[in-house]
């Protein structure tokens, strides 16, 4: 069952659910989902430096990939093709009887940008930043600012409590996160 905004403003305000910094619900709730802010942590593919990716070791991706940082307001070019990864503005922090799912906001994909390619389920237990794959699909370049909002987060029940939330995983390698990796 997904939450409702009744039901997720509740979440909220008893702390079952945790958004840091505390969102304003008048701008950021919608019927069933809230909204996430675009952070200014990028980490953008340096294709000249390397022929290919390889995907069974975690250090090549660091390694053919650089760091930018942008301030609130400031504009990142996403280029027809670009794929990055970006890191939202707020902590969200899911309790063991909730998972939470990230989509893409509808003007954005409308102008090409996909907000994320594989990685829409937050398991319960989440707690960090969540990360953005944004790619540009479109035939033209898009500006996104620093601080819009840039996607939207539900919440569904779970028939009971996980019995490994996400943060006691020993194999969990993206808990409390607060850069895109």
């Amino acid at each position: 069952m997904v939450l409702s905004d009744k039901d997720i403003k509740l979440a909220l305000k008893v702390g079952k659910i945790k958004i840091t910094p505390q969102p304003n619900l008048k701008e950021q709730l919608g019927s069933c989902s809230i909204d996430l802010h675009l952070g200014g942590i990028f980490r953008v593919l340096e294709h000249s430096k390397s022929a290919f990716i390889d995907a069974a070791s975690i250090n090549s991706v660091q390694e053919i990939t650089r760091e930018i940082k942008l301030k609130n307001g400031e504009k990142f070019i996403m280029q027809p093709g670009d794929f990055v990864l970006a890191i939202v503005d707020e902590i969200v922090k899911i309790p063991h009887d909730l998972m939470g799912r990230l989509e893409g906001k509808s003007s954005l994909g409308r102008l090409g940008i996909v907000v994320h390619s594989t990685a829409s389920v937050f398991d319960p237990g989440w707690d960090g930043k969540p990360v953005l794959e944004l790619g540009n699909m479109g035939r033209m370049a898009v500006a996104l600012t620093v601080g819009q909002r840039i996607c939207a987060m539900t919440f569904e029940q779970l028939s009971s409590p996980a019995e490994v939330p996400y943060t006691k995983k020993k194999t969990a390698k993206y808990k409390y996160q607060k850069n895109p990796v």
